[in-house]
């Protein structure tokens, strides 16, 4: 049996998104998710950006895997994918 790997999410403190996001990865087993609050640390927003690119929030890491914000988050869902990789079974 794997181990679930480590989900992490960049969000603020008001964000639909992140709120979303947060509910269908509660939806499909994950007890905990590791927040980090680029509204309250700039290193972390700046952290964020660097290694995603990106501006907006969530964002969203499964194990070592960049999974990307919101409709990314739900799209690996839609395709069946989500679960694997929350399992550990995705390569």
């Amino acid at each position: 049996m794997s181990v679930a790997p480590r989900v992490v999410m960049y969000s603020t403190a008001v964000c639909p998104f992140c709120a979303r996001a947060e509910q269908l990865l509660h939806a499909r087993g994950v007890s905990e998710i590791e927040k980090v609050r680029i509204d309250l640390d700039p290193a972390r927003r700046a952290e964020m950006m660097e290694k995603t690119a990106r501006r907006t929030v969530p964002q969203i890491y499964i194990g070592d895997t960049y999974v990307g914000g919101c409709d990314e988050l739900f799209a690996l869902d839609h395709a069946a994918k989500l679960l694997p990789l929350l399992s550990g079974e995705a390569v």
